[in-house]
């Protein structure tokens, strides 16, 4: 889900347990990020919600599997990548996304994707959901996991 266009999720997400897996690095892209997720958590009412942090997004898809088999119903995975000099962007942002679909896909649990991938510092600071943002992409990558969670939570009866 991306800025224009979007859908407008109302989700109630009584009794569902949920974990924010979180990178360390960009601490107040970071913080927006998570503060986004929290709050769409909340807005929908989700009964536990925990936040797990990682040391860079690399990390997140194991993270994210382990949370996935200890019986949360959704992860949200956030996490900030911003190009550099050398190619260790392309491999970090290939191997986190790559890993964060086949949590999903492996484990039948919904994986939100919240990992900013961007050219620029100013890039993640707009999609961040801060004062100044453009974008709150923790909150949506909270919304699409509830938003999965919901739908296969129907489907399976």
């Amino acid at each position: 889900m991306s800025g224009h266009g979007a859908p407008s999720l109302t989700i109630d997400a009584s009794g569902a347990k949920v974990a924010i897996v979180a990178s360390s690095w960009h601490t107040t892209v970071m913080d927006g990020l998570i503060a986004g997720a929290q709050l769409a958590l909340a807005d929908a009412r989700a009964s536990q919600v925990d936040l797990v942090r990682t040391a860079g997004s690399f990390e997140l898809p194991l993270v994210a599997k382990t949370c996935a088999q200890q019986g949360y119903d959704a992860v949200v995975a956030l996490g900030v990548v911003i190009r550099g000099g050398t190619p260790h962007f392309d491999y970090v942002c290939a191997a986190a996304t790559d890993g964060l679909s086949r949590v999903a896909l492996e484990t039948g649990v919904p994986v939100g994707f919240g990992l900013l991938t961007c050219d620029t510092e100013e890039q993640a600071l707009d999609r961040a959901g801060l004062a100044d943002s453009k974008e709150d992409k923790g909150r949506e990558a909270a919304e699409a996991a509830l938003a999965t969670w919901a739908t296969l939570s129907a489907l399976r009866g």
